[in-house]
């Protein structure tokens, strides 16, 4: 069964912000979108936690990347909703329903780490044959170097990273 294009694309950036490298990406892309659109495609970049980027710390109330789960998705605006969870709702809001048709086709969430690994690209479905082959397409053509691809299927994990909004989640993370 033939899916259909991927015609929805969002590169975000600050999800910790802490990670400067997508930070500074989304901004400039923000300036000057030319070399990331495509013909037929939206690709939007994207800001994800804007007052964890101004502070430069990882986040304000709680990990944005954690916070994509039903339950915080599904919880009531008030007062003292942590901030990370009401910036989720405005995500899943721009960027889905999550699970939804009208999510976006593919998200890139832009990271960086001290870890000693690399440029590594994250996924978190080995049955999702889109997300497969582009990251298939991205070490073979972008990347010939060394470019891991890393497999996180653990089920608490898949479901409450930022990039799960979309139908085809993909992390990248940079030494």
């Amino acid at each position: 069964l033939a899916e259909p294009p991927v015609r929805r694309v969002g590169i975000f950036g600050g999800t910790h912000g802490n990670e400067l490298s997508g930070v500074l990406l989304v901004r400039h892309w923000q300036e000057n979108g030319a070399e990331i659109q495509r013909p037929g495609m939206e690709v939007k970049p994207f800001l994800t936690n804007p007052r964890a980027v101004e502070k430069c710390t990882r986040y304000v109330d709680c990990d944005l990347n954690r916070v994509f789960d039903p339950d915080s998705l599904g919880r009531p605006v008030v007062e003292d909703i942590p901030y990370e969870v009401r910036r989720a709702q405005e995500i899943n809001h721009i960027f889905g329903p999550k699970g939804s048709d009208d999510a976006y086709d593919l998200i890139f969430d832009l990271h960086n780490t001290t870890s000693n690994m690399g440029g590594t690209l994250i996924l978190e479905n080995s049955r999702d044959d889109f997300t497969i082959q582009m990251v298939h397409y991205i070490k073979k053509a972008l990347a010939p170097g060394r470019c891991p691809a890393l497999l996180i299927e653990h089920p608490s994990l898949k479901y409450a990273t930022t990039r799960s909004v979309a139908k085809h989640p993909v992390g990248k993370y940079e030494n």
